[in-house]
């Protein structure tokens, strides 16, 4: 291989696996995770390759073991803003800390034998010239390597360790490996994971036992109900559902997990116009795209607006989402659901609700993004139920009045005075953000 964006020669020899091999590419060169998955297609024709790019990504999370893989590329030439230079080196070290790590082939930056001899002594699998792949050698290395970790992991999933680190409370879920938990709810338990299918931390929501069959239907229909509304949407600012599943009786779904957290936490650090707007505008694509299949969020706030590390935003908890015109008893009109603060004003009333309700719900998140207030706060819930429905409109002040046509039509008390769709509103954002730079 001529160059890192060169095609590796040469004629690889075939590899027979019960199973398709799944390897992970730690590079911030395309052309490289390009010419690799293609050497590796060839090798095995249904091969899963997973590229990780820490200059658009980060750090792999500190509880990932790489447990979904068979084995790990790393490229000498990665990126880190706390390394000078080339971040491999240092890249190498930490995942030979992390016990249970797939082996590791390692891509020097030339032919030094004392590196590549001590890298091998260090743990890796191999290292290979990365200007200049030797294919066969490549080849050679990766079978014998996935070979070992599938013989490793069967091992491995026979003892205790394996079988306990697959518990979440006293459920027994299988392809996962518990690491914390995350979150507490009335009807569901929320665990940080580690999945063998996704070959990533997830999200995974866990359904609790209900009191009484009645209830444990309702409970089991409304999760159900919510998958079934996120696994019809495809886009990169709403959250990934990797599974869903039954494990002793209790379902689960299996989610992408944000290690940046939500949007709640970025709001103190947004002092520029232009960022709130450019936050707006994400959130509104997304909602273009959950309107399109016909689903309105309902639930639309800061803590549902979740983080990635390459500073796009997703939107989560679907849980009292519901398609539009669809019948179900517990959302029907006269029920109230949803954060007061974050309501419009006829869902605060427990009308009928359509698109333009989120739109709203986003209006109030807008405010939130200049001002840091929200814009309707009382002693209590209904008092702030209140206020969206008869306070008068926000006002912005200072050099924040030039957005307020903008809010005044996103907050507009009654839904034919707002943005008739988020597509609408997302062109109107856009006209701002061209007209500030």
């Amino acid at each position: 291989m001529s160059g890192p964006e060169a095609t590796l020669a040469g004629r690889p020899s075939a590899v027979t696996n019960t199973s398709p091999a799944r390897v992970l590419i730690i590079t911030d060169h395309t052309r490289l995770a390009r010419a690799l998955e293609h050497h590796l297609s060839i090798i095995w024709p249904d091969v899963a390759c997973r590229v990780h790019s820490p200059r658009t990504s980060g750090h792999l999370h500190s509880a990932f073991i790489g447990m979904g893989f068979d084995a790990a590329i790393l490229d000498d030439a990665i990126l880190d803003a706390a390394v000078a230079g080339p971040a491999g080196l240092q890249w190498f070290e930490n995942l030979m800390h992390r016990e249970g790590f797939p082996p590791v082939v390692y891509l020097a930056p030339g032919d030094d034998p004392g590196l590549a001899e001590n890298l091998r002594l260090r743990g890796a699998a191999d290292c290979l010239v990365r200007e200049k792949i030797d294919n066969r050698r490549l080849d050679a290395v990766l079978r014998t390597a996935v070979l070992k970790r599938r013989q490793d992991l069967a091992l491995r999933s026979l003892t205790s360790q394996a079988r306990d680190e697959a518990l979440f409370g006293n459920i027994r879920i299988s392809g996962h490996r518990f690491v914390r938990v995350l979150a507490s709810g009335g009807s569901s338990m929320v665990y940080l994971a580690e999945s063998d299918r996704a070959g990533d931390m997830v999200a995974l929501k866990v359904l609790r036992e209900a009191q009484d069959a009645a209830a444990a239907h309702q409970q089991f229909a409304s999760f159900l109900q919510e998958y079934d509304l996120i696994s019809k949407i495809r886009h990169t600012n709403v959250v990934r559902i990797y599974d869903l599943g039954l494990a002793d009786d209790h379902a689960f779904i299996a989610m992408e997990y944000f290690s940046r957290g939500d949007l709640r936490s970025q709001i103190p650090h947004v002092t520029d116009p232009q960022q709130a707007l450019e936050l707006v505008m994400q959130i509104a694509r997304a909602l273009e795209i959950v309107h399109s299949v016909g689903v309105l969020h309902r639930d639309l706030k800061p803590g549902n607006i979740m983080l990635r590390a390459d500073g796009s935003l997703a939107l989560i908890d679907f849980g009292l989402a519901r398609q539009f015109n669809a019948r179900f008893e517990t959302t029907g009109v006269g029920n109230i659901f949803g954060t007061p603060y974050y309501m419009s004003p006829e869902q605060g009333h427990g009308q009928s609700l359509d698109a333009r309700s989120d739109l709203y719900s986003l209006g109030v998140i807008f405010h939130e993004l200049l001002t840091h207030r929200k814009p309707y706060l009382a002693p209590t819930p209904l008092g702030v139920v209140y206020l969206h429905a008869n306070a008068p409109l926000p006002v912005l002040e200072g050099e924040l009045r030039r957005f307020q046509p903008l809010l005044d039509r996103m907050l507009a008390k009654f839904p034919e005075k707002r943005f008739a769709s988020a597509a609408e509103l997302a062109g109107a954002v856009d006209a701002y953000v061209k007209g500030l730079r």
